[in-house]
């Protein structure tokens, strides 16, 4: 009997219950959604650093490996097609694909060992920039020779020249052209970025013009059309080189030329800076303003001779051959190398640049007053053709041979009888001789003997705390690399 009231009472409160909560659940609902605010505020810098770290490598990781995935199925179709049209049997078809099968598993592992410095062994020192130097150098397991670059990061770093080592080693391994200088190995360490490139013994176009002070037009021809064939090949590619010079043209073994050193083509290296260009005005106004347009000849190229070395491994460097739009940096396309392209023939056919100057300030200075500066040597006489095309290329952007296509150049008179199609596997008029695979006779080493064979792996001072640190040494993320097709190529796998 006493059951009841409990009961009936119970299930009231329940329904009162329900009934109270009913208007809760309601204003709950319509409370409007909050988002989490996501904030790295509080954590400590080591962290964001390893955060950032890990989350670099792991795109570059799947990037690669996306990449990978890619090329390999596109070898393997390029194997494919290429068996159709061939006659033979169908045992032999397959045991190609089983070769390349087992070429792609041992790159794959390849690709997972970890190359150092001392896989390789230094031959002797064959260059010198101003953020490091070039070696020969020759690997320690296949005895074959190399190129070895190395960069300190710590210049890197302090030198703002990240984009510029970058720039570098993207050009390099994404090229295949025979104009351009190959790229099989990069890596690194704690203290170096690494490149390992083909040795092209011949030295380059610069020693040449030292040696020989010009050259008859003939043998400009040659080089000036193998150079427009590889800008060619790198604008194909989708790049701007934006530091065509002597130096940066080097001679392989038969005597035609490749191009080296990428690393304008994305991104400015500091000193093209307009901030830069301002100090250089500033200190111009403490120069006399002498020009050098009264020397002879001979005058010019013994004055431009003594001091070219030294530019090359300054860190200034020299602006002769760069193009006005780029120091402008009003906007610029590929036609930035034609105007460097007519610096360096004229420098072939009269010994000197067209604005060569004691310092770098007054050759700024004429390079922005072109109209004024550009002024043929009467005591060098050269042909017309030839004239024309400098003055059609060293000019406004906008008149400039070239700007529209490639063929433009081609078509000059000054290239008349040139066979663009056969021209690299033509003799060269210059071929190196050289007495062995390690022959270095065409550098100028013996500038470079105090430069250390070996690479110096002692820490500079304050290096580790200043430079090395997770945030720091993101900007290298990535760099390694090796080359499927010329470990195939060359039956290293």
């Amino acid at each position: 009997m006493q059951s009841q009231p409990f009961s009936s009472f119970d299930q009231q409160s329940s329904t009162t219950s329900s009934s109270s909560s009913l208007p809760n659940l309601m204003t709950q609902q319509q409370q409007p959604d909050v988002s989490f605010v996501r904030s790295t505020q509080g954590f400590p810098r080591s962290a964001l650093d390893r955060a950032a770290a890990s989350k670099l490598r792991l795109e570059h990781n799947y990037k690669v490996s996306l990449q990978q995935a890619i090329e390999r199925n596109q070898r393997r179709a390029d194997l494919e097609k290429r068996l159709l049209q061939e006659h033979g049997s169908q045992e032999k078809k397959n045991r190609q694909l089983q070769s390349l099968g087992r070429k792609e598993s041992q790159y794959l592992r390849l690709q997972r060992t970890r190359l150092g410095l001392n896989d390789f062994v230094t031959v002797k020192v064959i260059g010198k920039g101003a953020f490091g130097e070039v070696r020969l150098v020759q690997a320690g397991d296949t005895g074959k020779i190399y190129a070895m670059k190395t960069l300190r990061k710590s210049e890197m770093l302090k030198k703002d020249q990240l984009a510029h080592v970058k720039a570098e080693r993207d050009v390099l391994a994404e090229s295949d052209s025979p104009w351009v200088t190959q790229l099989y190995f990069s890596f690194q360490d704690t203290q170096y970025l690494y490149l390992i490139m083909e040795f092209l013994p011949g030295g380059d176009l610069m020693t040449m013009l030292i040696k020989y002070d010009t050259f008859s037009e003939p043998v400009t021809r040659f080089y000036m059309a193998e150079i427009v064939l590889a800008l060619e090949a790198v604008h194909k590619l989708g790049f701007i080189h934006r530091d065509i010079k002597p130096d940066n043209i080097l001679i392989d073994k038969d005597g035609h030329i490749k191009l080296s050193d990428f690393g304008l083509s994305t991104g400015f290296h500091k000193t093209h800076h307009s901030q830069y260009y301002q100090r250089l005005l500033e200190g111009a106004q403490n120069t006399s303003g002498t020009e050098s347009i009264h020397l002879s000849t001979k005058e010019k190229i013994a004055t431009w001779k003594k001091n070219r070395r030294g530019l090359a491994y300054s860190t200034v460097g020299t602006p002769d051959y760069i193009a006005p739009e780029i120091f402008l940096q009003k906007g610029y396309g590929q036609e930035c190398d034609w105007w460097s392209l007519g610096t360096i023939m004229f420098e072939c056919l009269c010994g000197y640049p067209p604005f060569c100057s004691d310092n770098p300030h007054e050759t700024y200075r004429k390079i922005m007053n072109w109209r004024e500066t550009l002024i043929f040597p009467d005591d060098q006489p050269i042909s017309r053709e030839a004239e024309d095309l400098i003055r059609r290329l060293v000019c406004d952007s906008e008149y400039r041979l070239g700007r529209l296509n490639v063929e433009e150049i081609k078509a000059h008179p000054f290239f008349y009888g040139v066979n663009w199609e056969t021209l690299r596997s033509e003799p060269s008029p210059y071929v190196p001789q050289l007495t062995s695979i390690t022959d270095t006779s065409h550098f100028p080493t013996e500038e470079l003997d105090a430069v250390p064979e070996a690479v110096e792996t002692t820490m500079p001072q304050g290096y580790q705390s200043e430079t090395v640190n997770a945030q720091k040494d993101l900007a290298f993320v990535g760099y390694t690399f090796k080359r499927f097709d010329y470990l195939t190529r060359k039956n290293i796998l």
